[in-house]
This record gives C-alpha cells, sequence and structure tokens, in this order.
C-alpha cells in the first residue's frame, strides 16, 4: 500500500504540461488500436467476427496506461526503464483486441481455422499479460521518480 500511496502522490505532483501529454497519448492509441481493430467504426475496415466484450474494457485500459506511462516522460530527460515495456504491452494489447482472422501473420501461421481455434482463446490472455507489461512499466517510472532527484539548478546546466 506504501507504494501505492507514493505512486498517487506522484501523479498528483505531476504539472499540468504531463496530463496533456498523457491525455493525448491515450486519445492517439485508442485511435491507433481502435481503427484497425474496428472498435472505433470508419469505413476504413470492416471486422470479420464480432467483438468481445472484453474487448472494451481492455481497449480502455490500455490508452489510459499508455498516456500515463507517456506522460511520466514528459520533462524527464533521464532514459530509464519502461520504453521496451510500453511498446511490448501496447503490441499486446492491439492483437488481443484485434480479429482473429483478420490478422494476416496469425492466418499465415495457423490458418483460417487455426486462428479461431487456437489464437482467439488466447486472446484475452495476451491482453492481460499485455496490460499487466504496461502497468509494470508504468510502477516502475512513477516508484523511481523522484529516487534521483537532480536539481532544477544542475538540470538546466549544459554539459
Amino acid at each position: 500500500m506504501n507504494a501505492l500511496s507514493h505512486e498517487l502522490r506522484t501523479l498528483a505532483r505531476w504539472p499540468v504540461g504531463r496530463w496533456v501529454a498523457a491525455a493525448a497519448v491515450a486519445v492517439l492509441v485508442a485511435l491507433v488500436t481502435g481503427i484497425p481493430t474496428d472498435l472505433v467504426p470508419t469505413s476504413l475496415f470492416r471486422r470479420m467476427t464480432p467483438i468481445p466484450w472484453w474487448s472494451w474494457p481492455l481497449w480502455v485500459a490500455t490508452a489510459i496506461l499508455a498516456g500515463l506511462l507517456a506522460g511520466s516522460y514528459v520533462r524527464d530527460h533521464r532514459e530509464r526503464l519502461g520504453t521496451a515495456s510500453s511498446l511490448g504491452g501496447g503490441v499486446m494489447s492491439f492483437l488481443a483486441v484485434g480479429c482473429p482472422i483478420c490478422n494476416k501473420l496469425i492466418v499465415a501461421a495457423l490458418g483460417v481455422s487455426g486462428a479461431l481455434s487456437y489464437f482467439a482463446p488466447v486472446q484475452p490472455l495476451l491482453g492481460v499479460a499485455g496490460l499487466a507489461v504496461l502497468l509494470s512499466a508504468l510502477h516502475r517510472r512513477l516508484a523511481e521518480s523522484g529516487a534521483c532527484a537532480v536539481p532544477p539548478a544542475l538540470a538546466n546546466a549544459a554539459p
């Protein structure tokens, strides 16, 4: 509980710019993952299988976590943990909410019946794993914020 309270205090101290960046990235991630998976209806794409109920909360949670993770990098020039995790978590979540027979790589590897028989049942687990990776990266970013803070005078000094 102490780690969670530290992370919530860290979020509460975020400047407006971080929140704006987090919101912008969350919307961008929602569109980039929602349009090709037909969660955001457009004339660009037509899904071949119905959207399962769990895709909606997974999609929203992925966008929010990716936005918060991106916000944690605003005005933080220290390259730390989380970059690879955020990409991996986002890709896993994207694969989880997508149509199993619309994914050409899955169909090429397993065929249409294999995609429906083997990949589709695994998609919710893939989505939960993607959220876990994003949540872990965000936890590390927030837990380490301020651990080795550089005083503002030194942060602006030329190297």
